[in-house]
This record gives structure tokens, sequence and C-alpha cells, in this order.
């Protein structure tokens, strides 16, 4: 029987001989895990089907369906065998196939480049982590932009020891891509390590079609120049795009097979794409150029090994729910309307900091065209968390303060209450000004 360090040096040198660039990039944990095939699971899958199995360690009843309770499966019209059992630790088979065909619908960038079969995970945060687990080092650093999701820094920077660098994300209206070229620049011949996030979670921005070409671009040029890349793409709001002009397509399709020093890693899921913040099923998927097959099937056995090490599997009834829609005939419509919600609610929101001048005497808001959130930076002298609780105490009106900014999560209102949120910050930024 192979040796657990023989198990994992099998997948290193399948991730080295296709693209030695992703096997020195990974972390030590990378490099020693692996998915224990030859363990309970693969002596369980080797017994599957026979008459008398006694293998899995679950409970089954006496008919050999799996032994449930009653009380919880009666509001589920669902097959018991199809949620109760373990789940595979890589996820259902279908549902990473599934998750596959439509990321390359939504990416049609990707067509002809090889991508792995997505893995599941327990959502996008526990998908972040897996690539925090497979390529960061404690004190290495890793690389995003300000403003930024504030749980970054427990994921890397608190659980992992990672250390969290950030730099401005904005200039001129849009996404500063020649701030992140001297960023790259500054970091040359070394391993760099980075998180991009779009549609952005605080802003709620998307970059251009220009901007994610010079994004890609300027990874791939600065790979060229001998720093090795593991580029983490946080979609976690993907698709939900409100402006004509910005792109469509994630930054994963266009660093796909971009240079063979650049590894690309999406993290997604159907969160908040598929409004199921609940279920939490996310997925994992990795691209590079000249990663085959067999490099490829390697970074999904570190992944699943993962997965298998930390949370054995991820909710089987989740998966199944979520497949169950991805099957219905009616699963892309009731998405487009969905969202029209959204878009509706961002352009209401939009029109009344456009069609209100005197607003800008209060606050800016940060550049947004997208996702589920806008960010207002308050004029100066003005605090954010001051402000908050102006408005919690004085208007009834619940907002995030972050990074010196105010976000409004525009997703969770209705339409009609948006223009009186505006105008409450307005107020309350004028009575700040006035020392009330």
């Amino acid at each position: 029987m192979a040796t657990r360090s023989s198990k994992a040096e099998d997948l290193n040198r399948a991730i080295g001989a296709e693209c030695p660039a992703a096997l020195s990039m990974l972390s030590a944990r990378g490099r020693a895990i692996y998915f224990p095939y030859a363990g309970i699971l693969g002596q369980s899958a080797e017994a599957k089907g026979k008459k008398y199995n006694a293998t899995i360690g679950i409970a089954l009843e006496e008919d050999k369906t799996p032994m449930r309770l009653a009380c919880l499966m009666k509001p589920l019209a669902v097959d018991p065998a199809k949620v109760l059992p373990y789940a595979p630790s890589f996820g259902l088979p279908e549902l990473r196939a599934r998750w596959k065909e439509l990321m390359l619908e939504k990416n049609p960038g990707l067509k002809g480049k090889a991508v792995s079969l997505p893995v599941v995970t327990q959502a996008l945060t526990h998908g972040l982590a897996v690539a925090a687990y497979l390529f960061l080092e404690a004190g290495e650093e890793i690389l995003f932009p300000e403003p930024y999701w504030d749980n970054y820094d427990l994921l890397f920077g608190v659980s992992f020891g990672a250390r969290v660098t950030t730099f401005p994300c904005y200039a001129g209206g849009g996404f500063d891509v020649a701030g992140l070229r001297r960023v790259l620049a500054a970091r040359r011949g070394g391993k760099i390590a980075l998180l991009l996030n779009f549609p952005n979670n605080p802003t709620g921005y998307t970059p251009t079609e220009s901007e994610m070409a010079g994004l890609a671009e300027a990874l791939a040029e600065e790979a060229a120049q001998g720093s090795r890349i593991v580029a983490i793409i946080d979609d976690a709001y993907f698709g939900l795009v409100y402006e004509p002009g910005v792109a469509r397509d994630s930054l994963f399709a266009r660093i796909a097979d971009a240079h063979p020093n650049l590894l690309a890693v999406k993290v997604d899921g159907a969160t908040k794409e598929d409004y199921v913040w609940g279920l939490r099923v996310g997925f994992i998927s990795f691209a590079a150029k000249g990663a085959g097959l067999e490099a490829l099937a390697a970074l999904e056995d570190k992944a699943a090994g993962s997965v298998r090490a930390l949370i054995s599997n991820c909710s089987h009834l989740s998966q199944t729910l979520l497949l169950e829609a991805f099957k219905s005939g009616d699963y892309a419509r009731e998405k487009r309307a969905k969202h029209e919600v959204l878009k509706h609610r961002y352009e209401v929101l939009k029109r009344e900091i456009e069609t209100h001048p005197e607003y800008a005497r209060s606050f800016a808001p940060l550049p947004y065209n997208s996702g589920y959130f806008m960010c207002l930076k308050p004029a100066p002298g003005l605090d954010a968390e001051k402000l908050r609780r102006r408005l919690l105490e004085k208007y009834d009106t619940g907002l995030i303060a972050m990074q010196g900014l105010l976000r409004i999560a525009f997703s969770s209102v209705p339409a009609g209450d948006l223009p009186t949120i505006v105008r409450n910050v307005h107020l309350a930024c004028e009575e700040g000004r006035g020392g009330a």
C-alpha cells in the first residue's frame, strides 16, 4: 500500500510535469495533501453493490434505505437516499459536471481552454479557505484591492497567518489597472498571491471590458517577467451586472491559459448567484497554461483532500436541491426575473443620487455598477461610524460602516425605500457637519 507521502508525491509529480510553476506555488500543506482513495472511502467504494456491505459509517433501516426520523423528512419531498447519506468529498458528480457546463455557458471566453472539474465547497468562504490551505504559508503575503470584504482579514490573516497587503482599487472612476501593475512590478521575480473580487464587495463594482482586458494583460505580462502568480478570483456575485460596457465574463476566463507562471483559481457558487444563501454550496476550479488533464485532476484531488481533512464532505441535501433547480425548466426564466428586480433597485438608487446634486456636500459614491452593494464616502470631516450610529438612533436606518465608508445593501431593500435611505444619509451628514 502506498504511503501517505508517496500519494502526495504522485500528485505533485503530475502537477510539476505539466505546470511546474503551480507546483512551486503550493504551500507545505498543499504539497502534503492528497485524497485518500485507498482508505475508508476507497474500500467503501469497492464494496458498493455487494450483497453484504458493512463498510460505510451511516445507519440503514432493515430495508437498507437510510435510517431517518419521519418528522425530519416530512417537509422534504425528496428521496432520503439523495439527502441523508454522505456526499462525496469532491461533491456530487452530476452537480460538478453541471456547474462546469454553466461556467462555460456564462464565460464564452473559456471555450477550448482546459479547466478542472469544479470541487464542491461549503460555499464561497470555505472555497477561499481551501485556496488558502493549498497556496499560502503563514507569513506569506496576499494582495487584494481596498476596499475589501472584512472577512478576508479573519480568513487569510488570522486563520492562515498570511500577511495581508492592500492597494487602492480605484482611480479616475474605475479600476486602477496601472496601480496594480506597479504593485506587481514591485514584487517581480517571486511568488505573488493575489485575490480579486468582482463584482466587488463592498463597493459593487465590476471592471469595464477594457479594464478587465487590462487586468488580464497586466497579470500575463508580469508572469512573463518571471513572477509566479496565483490569482484567486472571488466570483461570489458573478453575473449580477447592470450596465452596458461592463465585463460579463469572469477574469478567470481571460487568464485561464494566459501564461504557465499564472495559476487561476476560481471560487464561486450558488450563494448569491442563485439566491440560496443558507444552502452553502460553492465550488473551486483551477486553470493554467500548460496544465492538462493530469495536473488539473491532481489539483482537484488536493482540493478534495482538504475538504475531506477539514469537514469530510459538504451538505448532500443542499447539493441535491441545487441540482434539482438546475434541471428545472423554470430555472433560467426565474433567475432572469430576480436579476431584473436587483437591476431595478440599482437604477432607483443611482437615479436618486444623480438627481440630487446637493448630496455631493455630504458624500461621494464610489464607482458601482453591479452586485448587491454600493458605498458612500462621507465628505471630509465626517466619520462613517458616527454617521452609522446617528442613522440608527435618529433615522431608523441601518447601514454598514467599514473602512471609512457607508455600505448600502440595496439587494435587501424594496426599491421604494431606497430614496429615503439616501436622503437619510444626507440629513445625517448635514447634522454631523453642524456638530449636532
